[in-house]
Parts: structure tokens; sequence; C-alpha cells
């Protein structure tokens, strides 16, 4: 024992300076050690996310272009065949061509130049309505159904968090989507009355000063056309070519549920058809679809002319009288089926829709997904 105490007292200085070292170095230890767990959890954290970024990037481009086949296979062939339809019911055409060849040796000259400058203008006012809807209505169904497959892949990306299985899934309602989806008959079903007699005006107004015996060029056609266009767009108030493809914003306002009277409209739920609705709206006012919309209508403009300038002596100049015939045959092929389509085809084909297209479901998806 006395020994013990005489090597204490002698090494003690040294003992005390070892343990306090040997002390720290495995406090040092440790805390080197959880630090480096913990970098390596953070690693495997940030691989993870990546690994996830990569994993959604992959899902949102295969279900972006599966929404666009959608568009193209599905709704626009039975939206481009009920507005073929329609135009021909309402604009008789026809009708003023067979007066005019069973009148031949019987009509005044009066009754001949008044029955040829109806002719003037309702061909003019088919191929130039024909061009706005069938771009029109091809853009709009391409946002509709992007705008619906965005909701769709937010709530199922969201839902899978809490389940795996698609099928236990709570979605959009069946009848909201259906609802939506049959809006894309509104312009055949409910525009076309307002938008023939709009389009006629400004058709009028732009041929006005061109008699049947004026020469046409290429050039001079693809003018007249655009200038009617912008007659047509400019008319009226701003966007109000928008209420001809949908149905006006307050025709939505209604709750889906309208049983009970004594509940304030302001304070019922607003039904998802009319947010899917809203945001449609809100995209066609925007100035990037605008800008979309005039980039599209001048290309199938410019396409429609050179493929009459083919068929006919368009190039070194043609009279207005001699062109009609020629519009009507050519008419027919702008809203032709989409699979033969080649105005739809050049509208898809346009770097500025794609883009726009790309944007408007992947800058809306990302952030939708972040927060939710």
């Amino acid at each position: 024992m006395d020994l013990v105490r005489g090597f204490w007292r002698k090494h003690r200085r040294k003992i005390l300076v070892t343990t306090t070292c040997l002390g720290s170095g495995y406090l040092l230890y440790k805390l080197y050690n959880a630090h480096t767990r913990k970098l390596a959890d953070l690693e495997r954290e940030l691989a993870n996310e990546l690994e996830n970024d990569e994993i959604i990037k992959t899902q949102m481009k295969a279900h972006f272009e599966k929404i666009q086949m959608i568009a193209d296979s599905t709704t626009l062939p039975y939206a481009m065949g009920r507005l073929s339809s329609r135009i021909v019911e309402e604009i008789h055409v026809s009708s003023i061509m067979e007066k005019l060849s069973k009148g031949k040796g019987t009509l005044t000259p009066s009754e001949k130049l008044q029955l040829w400058n109806e002719l003037k203008i309702l061909s003019f006012t088919r191929m130039v309505l024909s061009l706005w809807s069938v771009t029109m209505l091809s853009l709009y169904i391409r946002v509709q159904v992007n705008i619906l497959g965005r909701h769709l892949y937010i709530d199922t990306a969201r839902g899978l968090r809490s389940s795996h299985l698609l099928e236990e899934l709570d979605l959009i309602d069946r009848d909201d989507e259906k609802k939506f989806l049959a809006s894309a008959d509104y312009l055949a079903s409910n525009g076309m009355p307002r938008l023939i007699s709009n389009m006629q005006s400004a058709v009028k107004e732009v041929l006005k000063g061109k008699q049947l015996k004026d020469v046409l060029t290429t050039k001079v056609l693809q003018e007249t056309v655009i200038r009617i266009l912008d007659v047509f767009m400019s008319t009226g108030s701003p966007h109000h070519w928008v209420d001809y493809l949908m149905m006006a914003q307050d025709a939505t306002m209604l709750p889906s549920d309208t049983t009970t009277t004594d509940v304030p409209s302001s304070d019922a739920t607003v039904s998802k058809f009319h947010q899917l609705i809203t945001e449609t709206r809100e995209v066609l006012t925007s100035t990037d679809f605008t800008n979309v919309a005039e980039i599209s209508l001048k290309s199938c403009t410019v396409a429609l002319v050179e493929e009459m300038e083919k068929q006919t002596g368009l190039a070194t100049g043609m009279q207005v009288a001699k062109l009609l015939p020629q519009i009507e045959k050519t008419t027919p092929e702008i809203s032709a089926e989409p699979e033969k389509n080649r105005f739809l085809q050049l509208i898809r084909d346009l770097p500025e829709v794609q883009l726009f297209f790309t944007l408007l479901y992947s800058t809306r998806v990302g952030p939708a997904l972040c927060t939710g």
C-alpha cells in the first residue's frame, strides 16, 4: 500500500496528464465519429432526394407524352368531327352555288351579281372561320387535357405517399372529369352562331373594297386572310373570342350541390369542375397563349395559301370570282380528321407550341408536388 502511495506521489502529475489526454482523445473520437455518421446520413439523404427528383422527372416526361397522345387520339377527333359538321350546317355555301348553276339563262344580271357577292362573303367566312376554329380548338383541347392531366398526376403523386395502390386514391370526381372534357364541344354546340356572325362582319369589312373581277395573288390572299383574322380578334372586348370556345365564367360559379338553399353561395364548396374551367380560362387569356395562337394562325394561313397556290394559277394572279370555287374545294381540308389533317400536324410541330405546353405542364406540376 505504501508502495502504491509512493508511486502515486511520485508520478501523480504524469498520471493526471495521461488520463486527461486519454479522456480528451476519447471524447474527440466520439465527436468525430458522430459527425462522420451525420455527414454520411446527409449524403445518403441527398442521394435519395436526387434519385427521387430523377424519378419524378422521368414520370413527368412519360405522363406528359401520354397526355399529348390522348389529346391527339381521343379528344381531338371527336371535337373536330362535330366542328366540321356544324360549319357545313351553318354556312350554306352549296345552296348558293346550286342557285347559280341552275339559274343560268334565267337569272337577271343583278340577281347573279347578288348571288356571287353572297358567295364571296360566305366562302371567305367559311374558310377563315374553319382556319380559326380548327386552330383555336386544337390549342384549347391541348390546354384542357394538360390541365386535367396535371391535376390527376399531382393527386396521384401525393396519394401514393400514403397508398401504393392507384385504385385506392381519391382523385378528381368522375362527373367533374367528364363534364370538363365534354366542354370541348362548347364551340360546336353553343358558340358557333355568334362566331359565324362576328367572323362574317370581319369578312365584310375587309372585302368591301374587293370586286369579283379583282385579281388576287398569293401574297394578297395571305394578307387578306390575316387581315380578316386581325379584325375579328381585335373587335370587341379583350379576349372576347374565349367565350366562343368555353362557357362564360359566371355559368360555372354554381356549386356542385345546390340542394341546400340556406347556405350562401360564397360559402359553398367550389367544385373541381369550376376550378378546372377557371384555370383553363386563365391560360387562354394569358399573353403567352395569345402569342402562341397568333403564331399558329399565321402559320396555318401560310400553309393554306401555299396549298391553294399549288392547285391554281394563284402565284400569277387570279380573279376573285374564279378563286371562290377553289376556296370551296380547299376549305374542307382544314377541318379534316386529325390523322389526315396537315394543319393540325403543323400546329403540333411548331416549336413555340411545343415549348408552351411543356412549360404549362412542368412549371405547375413541379411546384405543386414540392408544396404538397
